[in-house]
C-alpha cells in the first residue's frame, strides 16, 4: 500500500550569532511517466537558493526519501516557518 503523499515542507534556519538565514523547502510531486519525484530547494533567505529534483519509481521511495531529508534538517536546527526557533 503506498504511503500517502506528504504536505508541502517550508523549513527555516536564522542564526544572528552566526550571521545564519536559511531557508528549505521540500514538496513531492508526480512525474509524466507515472513516478514521484521530491523536490528540495535552498539557500539563504531573500536569495533565489538552488532546486534539485530526485525521481523514484514508486511513491513509497519518494515518501521516505522526502521523510529522511525532514528528519535530517530538523536535527540541523531547521524548523517550520510557523514553529518558534530555539
Amino acid at each position: 500500500m503506498p504511503k500517502s503523499e506528504p504536505e508541502p515542507l517550508h523549513l527555516r534556519r536564522i542564526d544572528d550569532a552566526r550571521n545564519m538565514r536559511r531557508f528549505y523547502a521540500l514538496s513531492t510531486q508526480p512525474t509524466l511517466f507515472g513516478e514521484m519525484s521530491p523536490i528540495r530547494h535552498w539557500g539563504r533567505i531573500g536569495t533565489n537558493g538552488k532546486t534539485m529534483v530526485q525521481t523514484f519509481d514508486g511513491s513509497a521511495e519518494a515518501v521516505d526519501a522526502f521523510r529522511r531529508l525532514e528528519r535530517a534538517k530538523r536535527r540541523r536546527g531547521y524548523a517550520a516557518v510557523d514553529e518558534k526557533l530555539p
